[in-house]
């Protein structure tokens, strides 16, 4: 199967977003499951969440959709119902993952700008009631589209491959349900982030110019308030993490919303279209999003990078341990 350029230099990517992304999401979920990271424990469900669905994106975006469909054309992946199903899973994760850094900014807006609200909501059962409802949700809102598709070719009565029917693009029904998709991923998630974190960051500066002017002479000690300091770890977080989600995100969503704009989508055929190029950027900085929050997570919390370096080096350690002293140490080390 030949690849053009962009596509080659996608696929080599993807190999990349793979053996980075497995490992670190696994790791971290394994991290932040077995707590001690210094985050309260509705935070840490809310990561783990959002780390969950990461590493499904990667397993079913990534290595299923691109690297397996390659390898194996003849596989029973490329069969229209599993590829059908394997569609919908990949609508359904990323919905998910998005949905919950929506829900992970929501909480910290919460706890930063809403006192009267901070100690019902932000709760470890909120967080459970919160995380279980998106994925219900958008599990329930993608499984229509398991009837959108049709097989591109039948071969000796066996259906391959799998592509939207020409109805979805005409009939109300279907139309209607795709702009209703399309806003809720990616246009309404996008911008809602956007929006809460410049409220955040307008309520930070109001509540600094009041407490600075509270407190007079003392300012050259602000640095050492213990309110400001637990206050500063909750917005380095957030904006990491927003932050993180906007710039990867933003060159699928120009694209996206060009492309609806102008009523124009590239031809597959036509390597060298512009469009076509912009369509593949966009969805490698996408999915590049879901390998960015182990990053994250260590170089904004202590804790964690201390627990995520043990558990790397925990293997070594029982390696060294084991060649060292033999049997008898490492039966002591379980």
């Amino acid at each position: 199967m030949e690849l053009a350029t962009i596509e080659q230099a996608a696929f080599i990517y993807y190999h990349f977003l793979a053996i980075f992304g497995v490992p670190a999401n696994f790791l971290t979920i394994v991290v932040l499951s077995r707590g001690g990271c210094g985050l309260s424990k509705g935070i840490t469900l809310y990561l783990a969440g959002m780390t969950t669905m990461d590493l499904l994106v990667i397993i079913f975006n990534v290595i299923i959709y691109y690297i397996l469909w390659y390898y194996f054309p003849d596989s029973p992946l490329h069969y229209t119902p599993i590829a059908s199903v394997n569609e919908v899973i990949n609508y359904m994760v990323v919905d998910c993952s998005v949905w919950l850094t929506v829900a992970f900014t929501v909480d910290r807006f919460v706890l930063i700008c809403c006192q009267e609200l901070r100690e019902k909501y932000c709760r470890e059962k909120t967080a459970a009631v919160v995380i279980v409802t998106v994925c219900v949700v958008f599990c329930f809102k993608n499984i229509p589209l398991y009837f959108a598709f049709e097989p591109i070719s039948i071969i000796n009565s066996v259906e391959w491959g799998a592509h939207f029917k020409p109805t979805y693009f005409t009939l109300p029904g279907w139309v209607t349900y795709d702009w209703l998709r399309t806003v809720f991923n990616p246009l309404l998630p996008y911008f809602l982030i956007i929006f809460l974190n410049a409220l955040t960051v307008r309520h930070i500066v109001m509540a600094n110019r009041t407490r600075r002017a509270l407190q007079g002479q003392r300012n050259s000690k602000n640095s050492d308030d213990p309110e400001m300091q637990s206050r500063r770890k909750s917005i380095i977080l957030l904006f990491s993490i927003s932050g993180t989600f906007i710039v990867l995100w933003m060159p699928y969503v120009v694209f996206f919303l060009i492309s609806r704009i102008t009523d124009k989508l590239y031809d597959p055929d036509q390597h060298m279209d512009p469009l076509h190029i912009a369509g593949y950027t966009g969805d490698m900085f996408q999915l590049l999003s879901s390998c960015t929050n182990t990053c994250i997570y260590a170089l904004a919390q202590t804790k964690f990078r201390e627990k995520l370096r043990n558990a790397i080096m925990y293997p070594f350690t029982v390696i060294i341990k084991y060649v060292k002293y033999g049997n008898s140490s490492f039966v002591e080390l379980y």
